[in-house]
C-alpha cells in the first residue's frame, strides 16, 4: 500500500511564509519508485473544487503553476527521500484551503489526507 503524509500546514499571517512537506512511504515504491510519479499540490477552499496548486515532472526538471501562486510559491522534490514540498511565501487570506499531495503516473494516482492552511489578515 502507499501513505502520502502531508505535513507543514497551520495558522499564519498573511505575508508569511509556510513550507509544506509529503513525504511517501509504501511497498509499491520498491517496484515503481517515486521518481516514477509527478508530484502535485492541489488545495480546496471552502465551498469551492479542488485546483491544481503546483505540478514538477519526475526527476524535478520542470514545474509549473496556478497564475494565483506564481512567484510566491515554489515546488520542489527529493526523490531519494520520496518527498515533495511546497514553499508558500507572501501568504495571503485567499490562500486559506486545506492542500492536498498527489502523485500520478500511468499506472497509479495516489492522494494524501490534507493539510490545513489558513491565513489570516
Amino acid at each position: 500500500q502507499v501513505q502520502l503524509v502531508e505535513s507543514g500546514g497551520g495558522l499564519v499571517q498573511a505575508g508569511g511564509s509556510l513550507r509544506l512537506s509529503c513525504a511517501a512511504s509504501g511497498s509499491t515504491f520498491s517496484t515503481m519508485p517515486f521518481s516514477t510519479y509527478a508530484a502535485s499540490w492541489y488545495r480546496q477552499a471552502p465551498g469551492k473544487e479542488r485546483e491544481l496548486v503546483a505540478t514538477i515532472t519526475r526527476a524535478g526538471g520542470t514545474t509549473n503553476y496556478a497564475d494565483a501562486v506564481k512567484g510566491r510559491f515554489t515546488i520542489s522534490r527529493d526523490n531519494a527521500k520520496k518527498t515533495a514540498y511546497l514553499q508558500m511565501d507572501s501568504l495571503k487570506a485567499e490562500d486559506t484551503a486545506v492542500y492536498y499531495c498527489n502523485l500520478r503516473n500511468y499506472r497509479n494516482d495516489y492522494w494524501g489526507q490534507g493539510t490545513q492552511i489558513t491565513v489570516s489578515s
